[in-house]
């Protein structure tokens, strides 16, 4: 037999069991098939329900959270509908026809000065607004109520309304240091986003709830609008803005560095502002312990003391010494304590306006004050800081010398001081150096006089200013400090002994009594 029917014959022996083979494999996979896809759609299943339920949960999160904000938003104001009497419409469109034909003749004639003007406008919303803002002329304010969307109806100025607005109010009103530094920092942001300086002037008038400082930043930017510079707009509204700020923004203008100063004196007012805030922080705790003690020892004085005075008059009790000089003092202030409250009233308003009306009585003042070792060196540290670290300012900001030195004479208080400055701008008209008007005087330590002479000689005044600040701050810091912990314990002394005393004195007559009655 050849090979070939040997294989024949085996591969016919061997076929059922290769068709069986097969059939069990291809059966095996078909199950595996089979449970994989049941796997596969049970898995699909559960992750299907477990993301349906989470989405779910989700959404209910989100709806509460929702819901809550919904309670907790502001409800928005109903858009209120201004409605008018229409004789009051007609009398506002008669106004309106006479001021057209103002602002033709007299009304286009800018004055001199500023004067304040009383208007009438309806807003897009369809207000009838009264206000009144500063300005040089009918035809000016107009045009500037006009560019800003308000339809003008009347214009009108006189003595009388200047006298009322400009010169009690705005030109005599300053604006805050914390409010200074508020909007230095905002115009300066604006301006460093793009801003023009008139926009971002009129959104900080907007942003403003003072009535006072709106009206100025509205009559800045009716100033920026006839085309004055910032300084100039600054300078034009009084005594609003500081004189300093005023100079150095003069100077920025031309340099080009408006947004930089601006920062500047930022940092300056809030410096100044941390300082005034120690001053404050110093002051405020032996005030209040001061006019604590004197409360308790009025009222001991007039309602327990008499107490006493009873006990002793019904048991016939001998009163000497302190005892005695309580109970006349007692009697004195009881029958008299609104005459006394009175004078002091007086006294402490007389010192007020001769301290600033009258310079000697001022001067006088400040020279006792100064006189007394701790307060004489708080006041030193406090005037030399501010007034190095605005010379340094001035000076690092391209100021001139005589202008900074008058700047420096009006922003001290202080009339030691404002002298020095005055002596100092003398000086420099001689051609005298500026250390000489500091050179031997008592308000000026040798410390800070070697300094300006060492600035002075190195060509570096602005920056050994600015150094002797640094220096003057923090000694005063550390003085007030001091000062603080050394005043708590003493205030607390003072009225322990006040009041001990006034209760040894009136006490010592009942042991009198008990002694007697023992006896």
């Amino acid at each position: 037999m050849d090979v070939k029917k040997q294989f024949n014959i085996v591969e016919v022996l061997l076929t059922p069991f290769i068709i069986v083979y097969n059939i069990v494999v291809y059966a095996l996979f078909g199950v595996k098939a089979v449970f994989y896809d049941l796997l596969v759609n049970l898995f699909n299943g559960f992750s299907y329900q477990a993301d349906k339920a989470l989405r779910a949960s989700k959404q209910m999160i989100a709806s509460e959270e929702e819901k809550i904000y919904e309670l907790t938003k502001k409800k928005p104001k109903r858009e209120k509908v201004y409605t008018y009497s229409p004789k009051y419409l007609l009398k506002l469109e008669e106004e309106k026809r006479a001021l057209a034909v103002d602002l033709q003749a007299a009304g286009a004639t800018r004055s001199k000065t500023v004067h304040v003007y009383m208007y009438t406008v309806k807003n897009q919303k369809g207000q009838i607004i009264k206000d009144h803002m500063n300005g040089l002329s009918k035809l000016d304010v107009n045009a500037y109520l006009t560019n800003e969307g308000y339809e003008v109806y009347s214009i009108k100025t006189s003595p009388w309304i200047d006298f009322l607005f400009k010169e009690s109010n705005v030109l005599g009103k300053k604006m805050s240091t914390k409010d200074l530094i508020f909007t230095l920092t905002q115009i300066s942001t604006y301006v460093k986003s793009g801003l023009t300086l008139n926009d971002s002037i009129k959104i900080l008038a907007s942003q403003m709830k003072k009535k006072d400082y709106k009206i100025a930043l509205k009559s800045i930017s009716y100033e920026l609008t006839l085309g004055e510079s910032f300084s100039v707009a600054l300078e034009k509204q009084g005594n609003m803005f500081p004189a300093l700020l005023i100079n150095m923004i003069k100077a920025a203008e031309a340099t080009g560095t408006l947004t930089e100063t601006l920062d500047d004196m930022v940092e300056y007012y809030t410096e100044l502002n941390e300082t005034h805030k120690q001053m404050v922080s110093a002051m405020t705790y032996p005030a209040i312990i001061f006019f604590f003690s004197i409360g308790v020892v009025i009222f001991i004085m007039i309602w327990v003391v008499p107490q006493f005075v009873d006990i002793y008059n019904k048991n016939n009790a001998e009163v000497t010494g302190l005892t005695l000089f309580v109970i006349n003092m007692s009697n004195f202030l009881k029958h008299n304590y609104l005459l006394l409250f009175a004078i002091t009233i007086g006294v402490v308003i007389t010192i007020i306006i001769l301290y600033k009306t009258v310079k000697a009585f001022k001067t006088t003042f400040q020279l006792l004050l100064m006189r007394i070792p701790i307060l004489k060196d708080l006041i030193m540290y406090n005037e030399l800081a501010i007034f190095s670290k605005t010379f340094s300012s001035l000076l690092n900001n391209n100021v001139f010398i005589t202008e900074s030195m008058d700047i420096l004479s009006k922003i001290t208080n202080n009339e030691i001081y404002r002298a020095i400055m005055y002596k100092t701008i003398n000086n420099i008209v001689k051609g005298e150096k500026i250390s000489e008007a500091f050179k031997d005087h008592w308000a000026i330590p040798d410390v800070a006089y070697y300094m300006i002479v060492t600035g002075e000689s190195t060509g570096e005044l602005g920056n050994m200013m600015a150094k002797v600040s640094d220096y003057y701050q923090l000694s005063h810091k550390n003085l007030v400090n001091n000062l603080k912990s050394f005043i708590e314990p003493v205030m607390i002394v003072f009225l322990a002994a006040i009041v001990g005393g006034i209760v040894i004195a009136v006490i010592v007559p009942i042991f009198g009594m008990y002694s007697q009655v023992t006896y």
